[in-house]
């Protein structure tokens, strides 16, 4: 029964976590519009109070994901496993990548069209149609 609060733990941070991914870039494609520019001061506050959201429901997912890979050492020899290991990798990339887009905005030096986050906003739904069934399925 504790293995499966931990799960529900992990999964409702994993939750918190995307919603940052999901909503922080597009916070970036309105803030990245120049018909936006009264705006752009409460854009970094905005910015700077959800990362720090997203941080914690990432750590915490990590925190959770951790007990559950102490609880279930087996997971370490399962295909699945690392598939979905690679692809956290490469949303902790993502998740750092938006905290220096974060400090780009802040100091006035962001180049980036609000074009480009619309398709950099869509990375995390990407990397989440793959990670769900990976967990799910188990098919490797």
């Amino acid at each position: 029964m504790a293995y499966l609060w931990v799960k529900a733990l992990h999964i409702i941070f994993m939750v918190t976590w995307f919603a940052g991914l999901f909503y922080l870039p597009r916070l970036y494609v309105y803030h990245a519009m120049p018909e936006n520019h009264a705006s752009f001061e409460l854009f970094k506050v905005m910015e700077r109070r959800l990362f720090g959201i997203m941080t914690l429901g990432a750590g915490l997912t990590l925190l959770f994901g951790l007990v559950l890979l102490f609880m279930s050492p087996a997971l370490l020899g399962k295909g699945w496993f690392h598939a979905k290991l690679a692809l956290l990798l490469g949303l902790s990339v993502y998740h750092y990548y938006c905290y220096r887009l974060m400090l780009a905005f802040r100091e006035a030096r962001n180049t980036r069209s609000h074009k480009w986050f619309r398709v950099f906003n869509e990375l995390p739904a990407l990397a989440l149609l793959l990670i769900v069934p990976l967990a799910v399925l188990k098919a490797f």
